[in-house]
């Protein structure tokens, strides 16, 4: 599905902060089909990933290589970046990195949650953001884990206006949660079963046309699995990370999903 813009409160965009963007590249670029571009040196070596010629997500080296982890970010559109950090800070939030503008492409700021999750802005002038989503290679889920889902509902409640809604899945405590009615992402909670070093994160899931086939190829490209594959009503999921630790999802979406 083409997208050309976002709602404010909707995640819009993803990228890889990573100590070696050049081998990620290459990682993601087999399994997803992914083109890889270059934004040149002004950039900081920031490169776009594209499918069909669309921009489908970034991929970033950290500011002092090999000394943090490797992780993807989910960005959350906004028509006021500066506005939204101070909801961010009024609602119990951490503001990392204040707005700034990138270019011309848009203006953004890196947050986190009063639970500790990771979670950006993004105010778009001539990037929207991924501008194909629910299709083999693009983004199609955000899910937040967290050991207090309460605190995180206020909180994206007061600065997004997304409401939660509880949804049976298995045992686990799952929400839905939906602007304007409309499902725009998920949050499980950490229980017990988790290790007790994971902190709270936001989880990106690309579409796959076939999960295991994908899981296959995560392995042979250097990855690993980090949950088995499970069938779900939308389709059947799996986690994984890459070859330098970057934790991501992978899901075939059912026809209804």
């Amino acid at each position: 599905m083409e997208i050309t813009s976002y709602p404010p409160g909707t995640p819009c965009w993803v990228d890889l902060n990573t100590a070696d963007p050049g081998s990620a590249s290459e990682f993601y670029a087999e399994l997803f089909g992914w083109t890889v571009h270059d934004s040149g040196p002004e950039a900081g070596g920031y490169l776009i990933c594209q499918r069909g010629g669309k921009p489908i997500a970034g991929i970033g080296p950290q500011d002092e290589p090999r000394q943090g982890p490797t992780f993807w970010t989910t960005y959350v559109a906004t028509t006021d970046a500066d506005a939204s950090a101070e909801a961010v800070r009024n609602a119990g939030g951490q503001v990392h990195l204040n707005p700034m503008d990138v270019f011309d492409a848009g203006r953004m700021a890196l947050c986190s949650d009063p639970t500790g999750a990771a979670v950006a802005l993004w105010q778009p002038n001539q990037h929207p953001g991924s501008t194909v989503v629910n299709e083999p290679g693009t983004p199609c889920w955000h899910e937040l884990a967290t050991r207090e889902p309460d605190r995180a509902t206020e909180f994206y409640r007061a600065v997004f206006g997304w409401d939660a809604a509880p949804q049976a899945v298995g045992d686990t405590e799952y929400r839905l949660l939906r602007l304007g009615g409309r499902k725009i992402g998920g949050m499980i909670r950490i229980d017990e079963s988790w290790p007790a070093e994971v902190p709270a994160h936001w989880l990106v899931y690309f579409a796959v046309p076939d999960t295991d086939r994908a899981l296959a190829d995560v392995t042979r490209l250097g990855g690993a699995t980090v949950v088995d594959p499970v069938d779900i009503e939308p389709g059947r999921f799996a986690v994984v990370h890459d070859p330098a630790g970057g934790i991501f999802g992978i899901i075939h979406l059912n026809p209804a999903g």
